[in-house]
């Protein structure tokens, strides 16, 4: 089978890249053997406190489909939680108490855990409770008024337009310039885009499927502006026909994050940026802020981004509302020139009837 590559601007077309009949199918699961034994090591980390409600519950993540990690983020909440619990004499799940969320919460902070991942581990332990109330194990009570953290929500941070320029202007390396601009350009998350395989390409509606996420398993289309297309067009040309995925690495199918990450910081070094600390996500930031700053709307750039909230999304119009910024200075303007005359100046445009109204307003 061979794709055609059309040619975008002033590139070359390359020869057709013949792919192999049937390539190798993504491997997204664990096969039966491989869960049973990540099962059976989890299982073996955790002990026998809390069995065999622990065992039920996460034999029910498994049913459900959740995915490893998912998995390995509930065994290392458990591991912390579980040894806290005996030090505070509890023989069982059943004898836990509210009292013990609370002073677990204390135990990770006084342990200089981060507010996120105390977080996390108290979210993955009310789900753990959750499904014991359920089955009739502790009470519900335990689940009234949760217990909540303030987690900090700290803004984006994307690469500064001038920084861009230097970085791209440094790559010469056909395959990184072409994964750095598609990042850059769709805003995909770096193990979707090591995830992609030739045949999710489409050059000639200059878009990439991505089947299924490894985040939230929701599959979305992303488009390639002509930069990013003209890049994959000169690596589709260099790159070995035999391989499925979009970008590998030596000896390797598909290229591990960490060969981008270090490729990346190498690529910074030369641009004279490496001390900014500019990271792999950060190009996806990057394409979210562009997005907004030149006037996309806010539902678009989620759906681009594959969000699952509008909410995640509306941090980004945190750094491009431009319509904020243009009051600020505006008002900052007439302010330096002293024409504001003191903040007691009432505004031109407020009706004076509201000022009498509230003055005639009977005192009781």
């Amino acid at each position: 089978m061979s794709i055609e590559h059309p040619t975008v601007g002033e590139v070359e077309v390359p020869q057709p890249i013949d792919l192999p009949k049937n390539p190798p199918q993504k491997k997204d699961t664990l096969g039966p053997w491989s869960k049973q034994l990540v099962m059976e090591k989890y299982l073996q980390r955790l002990g026998r406190f809390g069995q065999p409600h622990v065992q039920e519950y996460l034999y029910d993540l498994k049913r459900r489909n959740c995915r490893p990690n998912t998995l390995r983020s509930y065994v290392t909440a458990w591991k912390s939680f579980f040894p806290y619990l005996k030090e505070r004499g509890r023989t069982s799940l059943e004898t836990i108490t509210r009292d013990d969320l609370s002073s677990f919460i204390e135990y990770e902070q006084d342990r200089g855990m981060q507010p996120n991942t105390v977080h996390t581990r108290i979210r993955l332990l009310y789900a753990l409770l959750k499904f014991l109330v359920d089955r009739d194990v502790v009470p519900p009570d335990l689940l009234t008024r949760k217990l909540r953290l303030k987690v900090p929500e700290a803004l984006p941070r994307a690469l500064e337009p001038e920084d861009v320029r230097q970085l791209l202007a440094v790559i010469t390396h056909e395959r990184d310039r072409a994964l750095i601009l598609v990042l850059l350009r769709t805003g995909m998350r770096i193990g979707e885009l090591l995830d992609t395989r030739m045949s999710e390409v489409n050059l000639r509606e200059k878009c990439i499927a991505i089947r299924e996420t490894q985040k939230n398993r929701v599959g979305r289309v992303v488009y390639l502006s002509e930069d990013a297309c003209q890049a994959l067009q000169v690596w589709l040309g260099k790159r070995g026909p035999e391989q499925g995925y979009l970008f590998y690495g030596q000896g390797r199918q598909r290229l591990s994050y960490t060969a981008a990450r270090v490729r990346l910081g190498k690529h910074l070094a030369k641009a004279g940026l490496a001390y900014k600390g500019y990271s792999l996500h950060c190009l996806r930031h990057t394409c979210a802020t562009d997005l907004l700053n030149a006037g996309m709307r806010l539902e678009c750039v989620q759906q681009l981004l594959g969000h699952s909230s509008i909410e995640m999304t509306r941090r980004y119009a945190r750094l491009t509302d431009n319509t904020r910024r243009e009051e600020y200075f505006r008002a900052m303007a007439l302010i330096e020139k002293g024409e504001p005359h003191g903040h007691h100046q009432r505004h031109l445009e407020l009706p004076p009837v509201l000022e009498e109204k509230e003055l005639l307003r009977p005192y009781h």
